[in-house]
């Protein structure tokens, strides 16, 4: 079997798994991401985790790592992450010892690589994962757009609050800080989102207090995207995605009220859930075996 490794790291869970060129997953593990030991602690269980994926199992080994992280990240250096708290951490720190090409990439571009050669969303579309932290991937005319330093997609730094909550990137009022997960459960006084969501659906005031401001949030922010890059579509996911109706009812209803003279996108819930930024990394893989294009 050829296959190569891949590791999506998140702020809560790093998944990881093998990956073989029709984008089947083969091992897939879970460990948790130490974030409140600081960044070098997750630099050091990140490498650890490409190290056991990147040693030979049965006489096999993978043909390369493909690493998704959140933040700024470019194929050289995680440049910045608010979640973790790193600044300019170069690809080798990921990869001591490791023998096979590693491959380093944004988490939710790579996301959105692997939604976007499964057809979910068509040519003009965001993808918005929300979990810890959230940020998207713009697709216009059926291509992943960057920007000029490939950072475009920060949707998560928007402010819906100018002079509100503050957020971890040193901003305050970001759409981060109303709606990721992290954010719900934090406002809430909770471990996780599912909790505010629980609480929310057995008619907790404070958790449909915080639920609510983070739809308005989101209704804001995309608001403005679909007024600016008119989507045909905006895919939800991340582990918030996992509310389903919860979220996405009310979402479209306040995205609707914002938008008074056109149509609102579509907005549904990624084909992909939880396991899209996994798939994003084993694209990110087998770019970096020779010979082999990133889409299978």
């Amino acid at each position: 079997m050829r296959y190569v490794a891949a590791i999506d790291v998140g702020g809560t869970t790093m998944k990881g798994g093998f990956v073989t060129r029709d984008g089947t997953i083969h091992a897939f593990e879970r460990r948790p991401t130490p974030r409140a030991d600081g960044p070098s602690a997750v630099v050091a269980a990140v490498s650890a985790f490409v190290a056991d994926l990147a040693r030979p199992r049965d006489g096999m080994r993978p043909l390369a790592v493909g690493l998704a992280v959140p933040g700024l990240v470019t194929p050289t250096h995680a440049v910045f992450s608010a979640a973790f708290g790193w600044r300019d951490v170069p690809a080798s720190a990921f990869a001591a010892g490791v023998s096979v090409p590693v491959a380093l990439g944004h988490d939710v571009r790579s996301a959105g690589e692997a939604e976007l050669a499964c057809g979910d969303g068509g040519r003009d579309a965001l993808y918005l994962p929300i979990g810890t932290g959230i940020a998207g991937a713009v697709v216009l005319s059926g291509e992943l757009y960057g920007g000029a330093g490939g950072w475009a997609g920060q949707i998560g730094h928007i402010p819906v609050s100018p002079g509100g909550v503050a957020c971890g990137c040193g901003q305050r009022g970001c759409l981060a800080a109303y709606a990721s997960g992290g954010a719900l459960a934090a406002r809430c006084g909770v471990d996780d989102a599912e909790q505010v969501l629980r609480r929310f659906l057995d008619g907790d005031a404070r958790a449909a207090e915080v639920w609510g401001e983070a739809v308005e949030a989101l209704a804001l922010a995309l608001a403005t995207y679909t007024l600016l890059l008119d989507p045909a579509a905006v895919v939800i996911g991340g582990g918030v995605s996992q509310a389903g109706e919860a979220l996405l009812a009310p979402l479209r209803a306040a995205l609707a009220g914002r938008l008074a003279f056109r149509r609102a996108p579509e907005v549904r819930a990624s084909s992909l859930g939880a396991l899209a930024g996994l798939m994003g990394a084993g694209l990110l893989g087998w770019r970096a075996v020779p010979g082999a294009s990133g889409r299978p």
